[in-house]
């Protein structure tokens, strides 16, 4: 097609989600415009794009989410047209409405589509009007927490709490016992409040073994609804989609799979209709593994979806092209029997998050990125980063997607993992090792998917840690950087000289568990030798890598060791000074060392001799940047071990921060409160035991 159906389209979003928005419009010669908000004024995607305007401060409320700064971004920079990405205003249907009467295109579904299948209460009922299969549980506007308990018996346990607004898994929880419910609801209403502006809940049954597919969509406003295949997203983490890929394997795996795809692509295509759908949507259903056979309606997204491009790598189909046309009335050419599946596609999801933490969110400025997408043609990398972007807690922290397509399913796996290893986005810690373990368990490889297997599999994951190559990789670069000015000055050298033998250059690593190493450095070039703690002396030497082969090489015992490298930008400059932190990358593996002064060592040290080894801590701290949302105790209390003491949000996530031991708690924060990394949010008063009970009467009195 050659035709231009808008002159000018605005990307109401930002991210890899704007990045990808905007490539296509650019192939089709739409003038593009951004919108920023103070944090993403040096974004990709406000570089990437034709022009841009600010519409707001950092917090989304006051930017991404600001309906008006959004039409009148519009009306600055002439656009016909809004595409919403994902997330954000992209199912809001006051926002539909404004544009409507703005006179804008608004490139999703109608109003009404949006209205319904906005709320899931309303979009099931009427979804089971038309035939489409759905959950059993009870859904009804308006009920009460008490209902919901009356209710949760008929339902059946184990039972899923799950907000009428809002959709990405976010705010659903797994009750198991009916005595669990009361508070539990308690915090899926906070959690629906805060996220969607509405506290609605409803309850349904928990299919065991669930397996999640969904369905791709595309309509016109002609009456034309057609599917494009099934998407299996089974593997999550909270509710959260972290693998997708199509087609599903499970679908795959059934004699009579073709069937059952027609059958489920039909009662996507029937829930599409019961809102005159236009434009490219999906449905998502519930599987039983064990009964493939029956699906049930979950909800119908009325938007892009994050996964959408393994649906347009097996169909060569692009969603974005078609929402563009469709939402400027164009009628849609593709029929359902011109929809051919071909190969296997697989998508991971980057995210700045720490796995081996309970995936705390990550923060940080990008200070090396290596994206390789352009070296095979069957990987494709959805990307919003740049070296020198800074990721900050006000967002969702997904950073990049990266997607491999194969002729089948273990050759699109055996890609996946090839680019995995390849991606290297250092400055920030991302889970990127964690998604290669996990597309290389045997249950994943064979197919056995469901929602619970990613909480089953952390616990008995072996994450790699910085051992010696990486410790002595991280003092030689340390070395390096601290380089005289005057090169053949002896008094500005960094190396230990003096007269008689040389001594060793010593420095001390910061470790990311916490420990410290000192690594002593006699010599350089291939004389050079590295001693870790008092460990044997070891051949060292570090040289530049070449291209394709990373950074640098340490060569340690003989053996060559390959980095990425990532130093902060006032790190690395000559001078008699040592980096402050230096990062270092391989195979998708990331680690931050941290380079100590004196200073620095002996507050690590006084810190580990402060508190015996394997005792509790009685300070509570923030584990990131955040803003405190609850507080469920009161100063003075007498807490227990493993009591929820604060809950922190970070990241568009909650994090329970709970006491360590039991004690009375004291609490310094209150919600609403603005918190940063390891500030002291509670201390825990533990007690002191008494040796006897005349001790104890003793004490009494003396109160």
């Amino acid at each position: 097609m050659t035709t231009k159906p808008f002159e000018t389209v605005l990307v109401a979003n930002r991210g890899e989600i704007a990045c990808r928005v905007i490539r296509t419009l650019k192939a089709m010669g739409i003038r593009s415009v951004a919108v920023y908000s103070d944090a993403d004024a040096g974004a990709r995607h406000v570089r990437e794009a034709d022009t841009a305007v600010r519409i707001g401060t950092a917090a989304a409320a006051d930017s991404y989410l600001r309906i008006d700064s959004i039409i009148e971004a519009c009306l600055q920079s002439g656009a016909q047209a809004v595409h919403p990405g994902y997330g954000f205003l992209a199912e809001n249907v006051e926002f539909a409405k404004a544009l409507d009467a703005a006179g804008i295109a608004f490139v999703g579904p109608g109003i009404e589509a949006i209205d319904i299948m906005g709320d899931k209460i309303r979009s099931k009922n009427h979804v089971m009007s038309y035939g489409v299969p759905c959950v059993p549980g009870i859904a009804e506007p308006g009920l009460s927490d008490q209902e919901l308990i009356e209710a949760a018996p008929g339902v059946g346990f184990p039972l899923l709490i799950k907000p009428s607004a809002g959709g990405g898994g976010k705010g659903m929880h797994v009750v198991e016992r009916p005595e669990d419910m009361a508070a539990t609801l308690a915090t899926a209403r906070r959690v629906a409040a805060g996220a969607f502006g509405d506290d609605t809940l409803f309850l349904e049954r928990l299919v065991p073994a669930p397996r999640h597919i969904e369905v791709q969509v595309l309509a016109d406003n002609h009456g034309n609804v057609i599917h494009l295949g099934e998407r299996e997203c089974s593997l999550q983490r909270r509710h959260q989609k972290v693998i997708e890929e199509a087609p599903s394997p499970l679908l795959e795996s059934q004699p009579d799979g073709k069937e059952l795809r027609a059958r489920i692509g039909e009662a996507a295509c029937d829930a599409a209709r019961s809102v005159a759908y236009s434009g490219a949507g999906t449905v998502e259903f519930l599987v039983s593994d064990q009964d493939p056979e029956h699906f049930f309606f979950m909800e119908m997204n009325t938007r892009l979806q994050v996964e959408h491009p393994v649906t347009e790598m097996v169909t060569g189909i692009d969603l974005v092209e078609w929402q563009v046309r469709i939402a400027a009335g164009e009628v849609l050419a593709v029929a359902q029997s011109d929809v051919v599946l071909d190969g296997h596609a697989v998508e991971a999801r980057v995210y700045a998050e720490v796995p081996e933490r309970g995936f705390l969110p990550s923060i940080g400025e990008v200070v090396a990125l290596r994206e390789r997408s352009g070296d095979d043609p069957h990987v494709r990398i959805d990307s919003g980063m740049l070296r020198g972007v800074t990721v900050t807690g006000d967002y969702d922290p997904m950073l990049a997607k990266v997607i491999a397509w194969g002729p089948d399913r273990k050759s699109a796996l055996d890609t996946l993992d090839h680019a995995l290893a390849d991606y290297s986005l250092l400055g920030v810690q991302t889970n990127v090792e964690y998604l290669r373990l996990l597309i290389n368990d045997d249950d994943v490889r064979a197919g056995r998917l469901d929602t619970g297997l990613i909480g089953r599999k952390l616990e008995g994951m072996q994450f790699r840690h910085a051992a010696d190559a990486e410790i002595v990789a991280a003092a030689l670069l340390a070395r390096d950087a601290a380089a005289p000015v005057e090169a053949n000055s002896p008094w500005n050298a960094a190396d230990g000289w003096r007269v008689g033998a040389p001594a060793p250059w010593r420095v001390t690593i910061g470790l990311p568990d916490g420990g410290l190493a000192t690594v002593s450095l006699t010599g350089h070039g291939p004389d050079a030798t590295a001693r870790v703690d008092s460990g044997v002396e070891h051949p060292a030497a570090l040289r530049p890598g070449t291209p394709g082969t990373g950074d640098a090489v340490l060569v340690l015992d003989g053996v060559e060791h390959l980095f990425e490298l990532g130093l902060p930008p006032a790190s690395g400059t000559a001078g008699a000074s040592l980096p402050r932190e230096i990062w270092l990358g391989s195979g998708g593996w990331s680690c931050r060392l941290e380079i100590l002064d004196r200073e620095a060592r002996l507050q690590r040290v006084l810190a580990g001799i402060q508190r015996e080894e394997g005792a509790a801590d009685p300070e509570v701290r923030s584990p990131m940047p955040g803003t405190v949302v609850s507080v469920p105790v009161n100063n003075g209390d007498h807490v227990e071990t493993g009591q929820v003491l604060v809950v922190v949000e970070a990241m568009k996530m909650e994090h329970q921060l709970v006491a360590s031991v039991s004690g009375t708690v004291h609490l310094s924060s209150k919600p609403g409160d603005l918190v940063k990394a390891d500030q002291v949010l509670a201390t825990i008063h533990v007690a002191a035991e008494s040796s006897s009970p005349a001790a104890e009467e003793q004490q009494d009195k003396e109160a």
